[in-house]
């Protein structure tokens, strides 16, 4: 599994990050994933391999700017470039009016059908052949939500022992059977495909989410994840200066939980425009991951723009495209 991050700014966009945009697809597939669009979205496609054409669904957390104002635009430049399969939107239904007056405002339309869903009124969903993902309710000043993705299709290996054991000779018939496919044996016996093959591992999950101000709303979805990817607007010293108006999370808080569930990689992300990339100054990047380093001991990652990170079949987490990696202590 791939994520890749288009924008990792909160409000609003610095000279090296862009508001909130993630992708997630599936290793070595073309087809792919968004989470949430920021304004200029799209341009941040043009600097990836992603296409437009092959864009499978689009998840948005909320219907704040940062999150939503480049959906316009990249729906626009989809249809410019030719696309004709469907597009499936899952988001808050207020997504649905914006997309659809912009639309009627500026007298466009599109070459291709939106799905919309509403998240509000479901739970999951199936993205394609790659995903299925799940929904979780975040807090925040407006509604905001959290898709769990979870890998489905996982080719298990044949059960070679209880396929000699019962006396099933190797030939073509093992093969129609790791794949899945009920055989009738030449002496009348059939065969239940599912009974010969054995699951190696388990489904890999990754939990992307939207502005949220108290983690312990993703115990349920954390339980069995492999990475969270999740807000860290502030540290406590400055969250504190903020107020509770902010309703976005710290780096400590996030940190907290990620270590009380026990999941292995957390990369924060949605970080304020006052922390700047030079350590040296203040504040800073570095303030965040240190604060995070401080309540977390497993493997932490700030989230740059255009970030590549593989989730291996062993669920480790490797960052492939930028060496600014911060491993918790």
């Amino acid at each position: 599994m791939e994520i890749i991050f288009l924008g990792t700014s909160a409000g609003t966009p610095t000279k090296s990050r862009n508001v909130s945009a993630t992708a997630v697809k599936k290793a070595n597939s073309k087809l792919w994933s968004l989470i949430d669009c920021g304004e200029a979205t799209q341009h941040q496609i043009l600097h990836t391999k992603l296409s437009l054409n092959n864009l499978e669904s689009i998840f948005i957390t909320h219907v704040h700017g940062d999150h939503c104002y480049g959906l316009p635009g990249l729906l626009a430049s989809a249809s410019l470039a030719g696309r004709i399969t469907p597009l499936t939107i899952i988001a808050p239904a207020l997504i649905q009016d914006f997309v659809e007056n912009t639309q009627r405002i500026s007298k466009s339309s599109l070459s291709y059908k939106i799905n919309f869903i509403h998240v509000e009124e479901c739970k999951e969903y199936t993205d394609g052949n790659d995903f299925d993902v799940e929904f979780s309710e975040l807090s925040h000043c407006v509604p905001s939500y959290a898709y769990t993705f979870c890998e489905k299709k996982i080719q298990g290996k044949l059960d070679i022992a209880k396929l000699q054991k019962d006396g099933i000779k190797a030939g073509p018939c093992w093969g129609e059977i790791h794949k899945g496919i009920n055989q009738v044996l030449p002496d009348g016996r059939k065969i239940n495909a599912s009974d010969y093959i054995l699951a190696d591992r388990k489904p890999r999950r990754i939990i992307v989410c939207g502005d949220n101000d108290t983690p312990a709303l993703l115990t349920n979805a954390a339980g069995s994840a492999n990475v969270l990817i999740h807000e860290a607007t502030y540290t406590e010293d400055v969250s504190l200066k903020v107020g509770k108006a902010s309703q976005h999370s710290t780096a400590k808080t996030v940190a907290q939980f990620a270590e009380e569930v026990l999941i292995n990689n957390l990369i924060l992300t949605h970080f304020s425009p006052r922390y700047c990339r030079n350590k040296n100054s203040s504040p800073s990047i570095a303030d965040i991951a240190n604060e995070a380093a401080n309540y977390y001991s497993g493997s932490l990652f700030l989230a740059n723009d255009f970030d590549m990170y593989l989730l291996n079949k062993d669920g480790e987490l490797q960052l492939l495209s930028n060496k600014n990696k911060y491993v918790g202590q």
